[in-house]
């Protein structure tokens, strides 16, 4: 698999270019492929140790991670904070830098503060080592693997052999739910404008201030395009890739003849006022519904990132409906992907 790869870290994709957008969609479709067949393990990262830092609760993503490591035969640390050294006042930089002198090579770091992996990956760089470091979630910034993961559902949905970032281009997604709190909201946000899709934000104004129309702005070097709560006309265009993100107060425009509905868990972990009425009240209003897809595409399909509030953000039979969900495929597309993405980071860890 000759794929040319110069990134060590993997902490954002908000400069994540066309083209390495596609080089993650064809790696994770080889190993795809891998994992249909009977055995299911393969050589590429033998004798590389892959560290998972997870510093707050996670089932989804630290398994999906642990298990394309070990898929990719890489040898396995992972890290509990209730009974490690952090009980007894080690910093995180100093935790990191233990596994470091263990031999790691790259690190899977998911935190419930903004910045953590970023502050880890630039001190492994001012040490002048070559380990790479993967933004598994942190707090309200990003979520990379599960934005790409999405992607890849959504691309090999319509080109299973060939899935690529232009297929998006004029699509309609809709993205509905806590998207103030939501680090795979906006990294969602990167992707899907990344590739020409038209990008459509859709929650109450206390889960979506007005300021989040400047989330991608042209002082980030990626210009945008945004309208006002209804949709209507952007007020800002690209010069060079034009990203279009329009946000809603209200569903119904936000699901006009969507091709995609992502919707988002309510994270009341992370609420600090009471944002909501009532989860019922949230649910009249911006539940995903059977009849409230009839206002979408009729092939739309519908995204969840897990974990679901079921009946809360989406209906518990739409859910489980497989003409129209494509949760489970997000599921299984997790651990191709996230194979990918180690490869990648590995291969170029190895020529550093």
């Amino acid at each position: 698999m000759a794929i040319s790869w110069t990134r060590r870290h993997i902490l954002s994709l908000a400069d994540f270019t066309p083209a390495e957008y596609n080089v993650v969609l064809q790696t994770a479709n080889s190993f795809r492929e891998v994992l249909s067949r009977r055995t299911k393990k393969v050589p590429t990262l033998q004798g590389q140790v892959v560290t998972n830092l997870f510093f707050e609760p996670s089932t989804r993503t630290r398994s999906s991670f642990e298990l394309a490591a070990k898929r990719l035969s890489a040898d396995i640390l992972n890290f509990a904070p209730g009974s490690s050294s952090l009980t007894k006042g080690e910093t995180i930089l100093d935790t990191a830098k233990t596994y470091l002198a263990m031999g790691t090579d790259m690190m899977v770091i998911r935190h419930r503060e903004a910045g953590v992996p970023q502050a880890i990956a630039a001190e492994m760089d001012r040490m002048g080592v070559s380990v790479g470091v993967l933004n598994a979630g942190d707090g309200q910034h990003e979520h990379p693997s599960q934005a790409l993961l999405d992607l890849f559902t959504i691309t090999t949905l319509l080109d299973q052999e060939h899935p690529r970032l232009e297929q998006l281009q004029d699509k309609k997604i809709a993205i509905v739910g806590d998207i103030l709190h939501s680090r795979v909201a906006r990294s969602n946000i990167w992707s899907l404008t990344a590739s020409g899709a038209e990008v459509h934000l859709a929650a109450p104004p206390t889960l979506l201030p007005k300021l989040f129309a400047d989330f991608v702005t042209p002082s980030a070097a990626i210009p945008s395009a945004i309208s006002g709560p209804m949709g209507s006309e952007p007020v800002a265009e690209a010069q060079t890739l034009t990203r279009r993100l329009f946000l809603h107060w209200a569903l119904e425009p936000a699901l006009e003849n969507a091709d995609f509905v992502m919707t988002l868990r309510l994270q009341k972990e992370r609420m600090t006022h009471h944002l909501l009425p009532s989860l019922r009240e949230y649910h009249q209003q911006f539940g995903i519904t059977r009849d409230r897809l009839k206002y979408c595409h009729p092939d739309v399909k519908v995204l969840h990132p897990g974990p679901v509030n079921r009946g809360v953000e989406i209906s518990s039979d739409l859910m489980d409906d497989p003409r129209f969900s494509l949760i489970s495929q997000q599921v299984t597309s997790g651990v191709a992907v996230r194979m990918a993405l180690l490869y990648l980071m590995g291969s170029r860890t190895e020529q550093a």
